[in-house]
């Protein structure tokens, strides 16, 4: 049978229907993150980058958040390829967290959602875990025992231990202030957190491997929950 132009086949009236069309997926991330939050010398650094080899990720450290900051030409690049929904969610989730902020932190934002919405991204520092939703964001803290931690830090920085004590209590002190300063938040508070993992006792390879299971099992999550009538 022949339909005039532009005019389909009429659904019939009564009976089956065909399937429904799927509702149209809200704007959003193109996929999950990891936030790495890390006491100073608890090699969070180290677990982060472990656990992005294992899931296949691109990590982005201070130094690779700093440079993306800077550097207009790398960060338009690397975020091309954003979806129409994933720019539009990451726009309006720039525009709600930086409104009042100074300018050099709203810089260090609009970059960390912008990386958000592209996904497959492990985060560190910066307070991204407190700044992206928990919806599709694995938020971790990094720790590990004072100790452990000065002489990790001074082994790295070939400082004498008090130096390396020193340094530790500056490190936290300055990442305990911008987190304060840009989010609000005590980054102290474990409940901020959707783990906290203890180097002195777990090690990296076994840090790495319980973040890669937790993101393996919010994946597994989400697919049931999508696929649920």
């Amino acid at each position: 049978m022949a339909f005039p132009t532009g005019v389909g086949p009429v659904p019939p009236l009564h009976g089956y229907r065909g399937d429904a069309a799927p509702p149209p997926r809200p704007p959003g991330p193109a996929g999950f993150t990891v936030a790495v939050s890390r006491e100073a010398g608890a090699r969070g650094g180290s677990v982060a980058r472990r656990a992005a080899r294992l899931l296949g990720w691109q990590v982005f450290d201070q130094e690779a958040l700093d440079y993306l900051t800077r550097d207009d030409a790398a960060r338009a690049d690397l975020l091309a390829d954003l979806s129409p929904g994933a720019r539009a969610w990451a726009d309006a989730q720039t525009a709600r967290l930086t409104a009042g902020r100074d300018p050099a932190a709203g810089d260090m934002v609009r970059l960390i959602v912008a990386l958000a919405a592209r996904g497959e991204a492990v985060i560190v520092g910066r307070g991204a875990g407190f700044l992206l939703p928990p919806a599709t964001t694995v938020h971790v803290r990094v720790v590990a025992p004072l100790a452990e931690r000065v002489a990790y830090l001074g082994d790295v920085l070939r400082l004498p231990p008090a130096e390396a004590a020193a340094a530790v209590r500056d490190r936290d002190r300055r990442r305990e202030t911008f987190i304060t300063t840009v989010v609000a938040v005590n980054p102290a508070d474990d409940g901020g957190y959707d783990m906290v993992l203890n180097t002195g006792r777990l090690g990296e390879y076994a840090a790495a491997g319980l973040i890669v299971q937790a993101v393996v099992g919010r994946m597994a999550a989400e697919t049931v929950a999508a696929d649920a009538p």
